[in-house]
């Protein structure tokens, strides 16, 4: 695309007004009201989960579920995952009993073409495998190549539980917009120790409890990492997406350029092969994948995919409950504070205590501890948030069979490969 073309992509846009720009949407302030969650799933044969899904037969089974009267969008990931993502809920347990519909009519209509939906935060089984051929993909994965293997399996091969909370009132206090960012940063390590289970991938254990986060901890810092949380939070991104490198730029036919290094900001000064546009910054906003990703509201994106039927409920009710209820804030807020001397300067996930939240889980003890005081006052506060009996059982039942206990979802898996049926090796 040349620069005559760029009409087709909106009027070109400066430095300064993509400073104007980013600071207006980042964070859209007022009482936190609504919920929301995306779920990411591994798809699979049930009983020869090892074997790969040819395109065509995905294809299919997509293309009866995109006729469904769903609620939540569905989407496919470059290897075939599948994600649902609800509508921001009033409440809750609206959100809940939306997606729990949706999934009862996904799960019906996949099983029609004999596959299944597992919540693993890595594949457990099968090697990186991209689908979808699209610009899009290919630049991601061109970009991505420059720093290692990482980012195919990150693509192809990873699973979450996204949570999506308001952003919170513009004034300082539990529930201001500036305190939830600093939380959600504070508090997201102890979501990925008590929730980690990717201890696999492409059949063998890595060592880690939560490989999916050793993943992005091995992306390039301004593509996955976090902006400094020492300053004004809308100042503090803007220039972090000013400063964070371009994946691509579009064109109308080929391949997409992906440049080697340039920042949006050298974009804007002239750096690129035409000047960019205000479409052209909002595509570059989705190509970054920090912890916690402001778009308005907070979108919460550390946490793996929870095994069970209804294991992704947890961490949306824990989350929600921690966020939402003020008192529940302030204690939790006041039990993650102190992992800020160890996360240190470096921007999160590549630093010591997002490495050690990944690697051991809840077996570290700070994290633990955090953990325990967290999921306590989560169960506390959720029948103020309405929360039935099923969810109140879940969370306590979590609470008191893991995270007391100092224990994750990927033990559980280790403990099942250390007991190999009879005749058959962990790997099998």
């Amino acid at each position: 695309m040349g620069e005559g073309d760029c009409t087709a992509l909106g009027e070109r846009i400066t430095e300064a007004g993509t400073e104007a720009l980013v600071q207006g949407i980042c964070f859209k302030t007022g009482p936190p009201r609504t919920v929301g969650v995306e779920l990411e799933w591994i798809v699979h044969e049930p009983r020869r989960p090892r074997l790969p899904i040819p395109p065509e037969r995905l294809d299919a089974a997509y293309a009866a579920l995109r006729a469904l009267p769903l609620r939540s969008a569905l989407t496919v990931e470059p290897g075939g995952q599948l994600e649902l993502s609800s509508l921001p809920a009033a409440s809750l347990m609206e959100c809940v009993s939306a997606m729990r519909a949706d999934l009862t009519a996904v799960r019906t209509s996949l099983r029609g073409h004999g596959l299944v939906l597992s919540g693993h935060g890595t594949d457990p089984w099968r090697p990186p495998r991209r689908l979808l051929r699209q610009p899009r993909y290919d630049a991601l994965e061109a970009s991505l190549d420059r720093a290692g293997p990482a980012g195919r399996s990150m693509m192809c091969s990873s699973a979450s539980v996204q949570v999506c909370l308001d952003a919170g009132y513009e004034e300082p206090g539990p529930l201001g917009f500036g305190r939830r960012w600093r939380l959600a940063h504070l508090l997201g390590p102890v979501l990925v120790a008590a929730f980690a289970n990717s201890p696999m991938l492409s059949g063998r254990s890595t060592g880690w409890r939560s490989t999916r986060q050793l993943l992005w901890d091995r992306i390039a810092v301004g593509r996955s990492g976090a902006p400094p949380l020492d300053g004004e939070p809308r100042a503090a991104w803007t220039r972090h997406v000013l400063d964070a490198p371009v994946m691509c730029v579009r064109t109308d036919s080929g391949p997409w350029h992906v440049p080697e290094a340039m920042s949006f900001r050298e974009w804007t000064r002239g750096g690129g092969p035409r000047p960019p546009t205000r479409s052209d910054l909002d595509y570059h906003l989705t190509t970054l994948f920090p912890p916690v990703r402001p778009r308005g509201h907070l979108e919460l994106r550390m946490i793996d995919a929870q095994p069970g039927d209804d294991g992704w409920i947890l961490p949306l009710a824990v989350t929600t409950a921690l966020f939402d209820d003020p008192q529940a804030a302030e204690t939790a807020y006041r039990a993650v504070k102190p992992l800020a001397e160890r996360a240190g300067a470096t921007p999160a996930p590549h630093n010591p205590l997002w490495r050690d939240a990944a690697r051991t889980g809840l077996a570290d003890p700070e994290l633990r501890e955090a953990a325990a005081a967290c999921f306590t006052t989560a169960l506390e506060a959720l029948p103020g948030l309405g929360a039935d009996s099923r969810v109140l059982e879940a969370v306590a039942d979590f609470t008191h069979r893991h995270v007391l206990r100092g224990r994750c979802p990927a033990d559980d898996v280790l403990e099942q490969l250390s007991e190999p049926a009879p005749g058959r090796s962990v790997h099998s």
